[in-house]
């Protein structure tokens, strides 16, 4: 049933926001799911245009891969810090598409919940 759903999402959905990147809102019954793919491919395509950029995650995947002992002089998360410098991790919000992004996120957020006052004992204060 969820998958189905998530096929109908994908289908019928409509953009919170729709440039400089498209960002879709999902509900969910804990909270809202932000699709990112649009952003995410071109993050990836910028990878696979920049040989430098590719180069670098392949060094992280080989470092990834292969067991070695801890060397606190070269982290490999300065490794990932300089890939996502080069290509970027932000998602740009402009104008408008602001306040659309959070009356959508407004509208999916879940309900806060009803506090239903206890029943009075007896001979109690109203």
């Amino acid at each position: 049933m969820n998958r189905i759903r998530l096929i109908l999402h994908r289908i019928l959905r409509r953009p919170a926001v729709t440039g400089p990147t498209r960002i879709y809102v999902r509900r969910i019954p804990t909270g809202v799911m932000l699709d990112l793919e649009h952003f995410l491919t071109d993050r990836l395509t910028t990878i696979a245009d920049d040989p430098d950029l590719l180069a670098l995650l392949l060094e992280i995947a080989d470092q990834h891969g292969t067991a070695s002992e801890y060397d606190g002089h070269a982290p490999e998360q300065l490794l990932m810090e300089r890939l996502l410098d080069g290509m970027g991790y932000e998602v740009p919000v402009y104008g408008e598409q602001v306040a659309a992004l959070a009356e959508r996120l407004r509208a999916a957020a879940p309900a806060p919940a009803v506090v239903i006052p206890g029943q009075r004992q007896a001979g109690e204060a109203a």
